[in-house]
């Protein structure tokens, strides 16, 4: 299962790979000076607790999946229990998800306090070197160092201490989307393969809950990550400017010139953006605060922060999209014929079902004030019927995806005797006879994007793979138009398509008349 788990080490950005092992948790406060927090300390037991139990089923989720691929005969056995562990995997994600949230809390709460004794310290001169530091002043901790407090404005020290501090929680935010994904994938594998229409709308549902849930923490983290970076940015900046060090800052805007054009060529290529800028610009500012603590002679904060440059080149964060359409799960079935009755009293014509999303198409055989026997229909099947608002019953024949599948089925019945065959259609839950509505062969279908300038690369390529032939237009600054179509059921198909490429555009299938 995909996961990484990020901590800090001295106060500093180290990120690696972990799991906790241990029965009872020992936790310690990420923040010193809360240790004396009760409600706090309770939090991160129970955080840790929880993390534990979420350990435990992730393997017994692998264990599952192994005895899978070792007895496929087992499938259906094995993937009920795997979506009743991983349901419990969810729920347990969203218990910690509140808890964080209030972890976080008191954590922002206690460092605004803290700060208040700050803001009043005045600033004092820039030093030209690093001579004013004493070596007994000289900590792991780069922001830590009492250099800045001596040097800053106070406003912006209070500033840069209060990014120091929230960068825990952009690591939280971090460490919960990776969580996330991690299980998203693992839903998205197991939509692929369910086999009920029960299992699959349960699974679509807790994948778009989760998703929802990552766009938040995706939105969450460019938020503080935005705060941290600017108010260290600025404060580094200001400093390595009164000590006329020219050539660092130019390296730092070259460098963040770098990762703004990596973050422009992974567009449309990974699952989130802020994640991506997080870790792009992470390994700028922590390569400019090694710069800073050099040029202060601060050589522990500068090799804490090496290590941590050296971790961060390790890690990818160039997650993968992951797209699930939904599934409609409409029975097409072709027309066949039997010389041996497929239906009897004790297993008679079913009801037709009519499905509340998605497209098919099916052909009335006829339709009669009375219930008819299946004998009627001359061994064709599968065979369905209706009792419409006049009372009266409707039998049809097969289910299709498309119009073209349709009329050769209609061509087929008409050849085996059948007077009239009508090739009727049920477009999400709305029924139209296309035979008897000679205008319903002349309605077309277009797909409408708006919420864009210009459509990405990856949406052109999705667009001339799933609706080859078909014209792409543009009318106006921000509508782009692909059709017409004939067939509403290949229009909703490029609709999702580009939907799962861009979530960002808005699609919409529109009826035009020829």
């Amino acid at each position: 299962m995909f996961r990484k788990v990020f901590i800090y080490v001295l106060g500093a950005a180290f990120l690696a790979v972990g799991v906790l092992h241990a029965q009872q948790p020992k936790v310690e406060a990420r923040i010193a000076g809360l240790e004396g927090n009760a409600e706090y300390m309770s939090l991160l037991r129970e955080d840790a607790q929880l993390q534990q139990r979420e350990d435990s089923i992730v393997n017994a989720v692998e264990r599952m999946r192994q005895r899978l691929r070792e007895d496929p005969s087992r499938r259906q056995e094995f993937s009920q229990e795997i979506l009743q562990l991983e349901s419990r995997i969810f729920e347990i994600r969203n218990a910690k998800g509140r808890l964080i949230d209030r972890i976080n809390t008191i954590e922002q709460e206690w460092v605004l306090a803290s700060l208040n004794g700050v803001a009043q310290q005045p600033a004092g001169p820039v030093a030209a070197d690093s001579a004013a530091v004493p070596d007994s002043l000289k900590v792991r901790n780069l922001v830590d160092n009492l250099y800045f407090r001596e040097h800053l404005p106070a406003e912006d020290y209070a500033a840069l201490r209060n990014a120091q501090q929230l960068e825990m929680r952009a690591v939280d935010y971090v460490n919960r989307y990776f969580a996330n994904y991690g299980t998203l994938s693992e839903l998205a594998e197991s939509y692929a393969a369910v086999q009920t229409e029960a299992e699959a709308i349960e699974i679509y549902e807790r994948y778009k809950a989760l998703e929802r849930m990552n766009r938040v923490l995706a939105d969450s983290l460019a938020g503080t990550w935005n705060y941290i970076f600017d108010n260290k940015s600025y404060a580094y900046g200001y400093l390595l400017d009164k000590m006329g060090k020219e050539t660092i800052l130019a390296r730092e805007e070259e460098a963040l010139s770098e990762a703004a054009r990596q973050l422009s060529a992974l567009q449309g290529e990974t699952a989130s953006e802020a994640v991506a800028d997080y870790f792009l610009r992470k390994r700028v500012i922590v390569d400019y605060e090694a710069s800073v603590a050099g040029v202060l002679a601060l050589d522990a904060a500068r090799d804490s922060l090496k290590g941590v440059a050296a971790q961060l080149e390790a890690i990818d964060y160039r997650l993968p999209r992951v797209d699930v359409a939904e599934r409609y799960f409409l029975d097409y079935d072709s027309v066949a014929f039997s010389s041996t009755p497929k239906y009897t009293y004790q297993h008679p014509i079913p009801e037709c079902k009519v499905y509340a999303n998605g497209t098919i198409y099916r052909i009335l055989l006829g339709t009669y004030n009375t219930k008819r026997a299946a004998a009627t229909f001359r061994g064709a099947y599968p065979l369905f019927y209706l009792v419409n608002d006049a009372g009266k019953w409707c039998y049809y024949a097969g289910g299709f995806a498309t119009l073209a599948e349709a009329e050769a089925a209609q061509a087929l019945l008409k050849k085996r005797g059948f007077v009239r065959p009508e090739i009727v259609v049920w477009t999400d839950g709305e029924y139209r006879n296309l035979s008897l509505e000679p205008e319903a062969h002349k309605l077309l279908y277009r797909v409408e994007i708006t919420g864009t300038d210009a459509l990405s690369d990856d949406v052109k390529r999705v667009i001339a793979a799933t609706a080859e032939g078909y014209e792409l237009s543009r009318v106006g600054q921000q509508l782009f138009i692909v059709g017409s179509f004939d067939d509403k059921a290949v229009a909703d198909r490029l609709a999702d398509a580009i939907r799962q490429t861009d979530t960002a555009l808005e699609i919409k299938v529109a009826e035009i008349a020829e």
